[in-house]
């Protein structure tokens, strides 16, 4: 996984402040720039790797000059596909350290949207490697339209805004997180009404069974995740083990047809069918 700390208690215990907007309104839209110390709220090895991830785009080249290139290519194209590749790279590295820390919702907070997450929740994501892994990758794919529509094929980033291209990307993320981290909790809540619903109707060991293999194979799916490169074949993924319908799943992502969604899987399990992987083809 991406930026994984090798342990020890996390920032989260103590990021009980600031988690809430306080006084009046905003003037920072939720979705504008983050600044230049917002990316470096990670700690240790979060830190190390977005760096790492960061200096690659600016090697090649500076963040004018991409966007004239790109511009040329109607951000289509190998190029654009290598830039997007890159700032994917970079954007689930940056969101898995913010939601180490829970920093993550201290800049939502700031920006006048609280989520008013538990005591719970903040140690869920400082412990759960692969839910910070999932909400990640759900977040980049679900910005990624945003940021192409608003920052790049509508003009609204320019290199005079003062903003660089990898702070307005972590801009477009900080405004899908919220609705990401609310289905998430939502799902979990779902879930937990389900068991004490299961408890209280005393459902028959076959039913128990039959859930428990359910839930076995979606974990082995989950697992896979982290394997699967391209990320909106890993959304695709993540949402139909959600329970969400191809076509939610081809509003969310943005795709032109309920097909392209229906391809992304088909190649997902056609992949793994490959490897081996019995457990992804059974319930993917």
């Amino acid at each position: 996984m991406q930026g994984d700390d090798g342990g020890g208690k996390s920032a989260a215990a103590r990021a009980r402040r600031d988690l809430q907007p306080s006084g009046g309104p905003r003037p920072v839209e939720l979705g504008a720039p983050v600044s230049a110390a917002d990316l470096d709220r990670l700690d240790g090895r979060h830190r190390e790797h977005a760096h790492r991830l960061r200096a690659s785009i600016d090697r090649r080249m500076k963040d004018d000059r991409i966007v004239r290139i790109l511009a040329a290519d109607g951000f289509e194209g190998p190029r654009y596909d290598r830039f997007i590749e890159e700032l994917v790279r970079y954007g689930i590295s940056v969101l898995r350290g913010w939601m180490y820390s829970g920093f993550i919702f201290q800049l939502i907070a700031r920006r006048g949207f609280g989520l008013n997450p538990h005591e719970l929740d903040l140690e869920e994501l400082a412990r759960d490697s692969d839910l910070r892994e999932e909400l990640a990758t759900m977040t980049v794919a679900c910005a990624l339209p945003r940021f192409r529509r608003r920052a790049l094929v509508e003009g609204g980033w320019s290199a005079a805004g003062g903003a660089s291209i990898t702070t307005y990307f972590m801009g477009a993320c900080a405004y899908v997180f919220p609705n990401e981290f609310r289905k998430h909790r939502a799902a979990r809540e779902r879930h937990l009404r389900a068991l004490r619903r299961q408890e209280e109707l005393y459902e028959p060991a076959v039913g128990i069974l039959s859930v428990a293999e359910e839930v076995v194979g979606n974990l082995s799916v989950l697992d896979e995740l982290g394997g699967i490169d391209n990320v909106r074949a890993r959304a695709a993924v993540a949402l139909t083990v959600d329970g969400y319908t191809q076509e939610e799943i081809r509003q969310l992502l943005d795709a032109p047809t309920v097909r392209a969604v229906e391809g992304l899987l088909h190649r997902w399990r056609a992949k793994a069918k490959r490897n081996g992987s019995e457990g992804g083809v059974r319930h993917g």
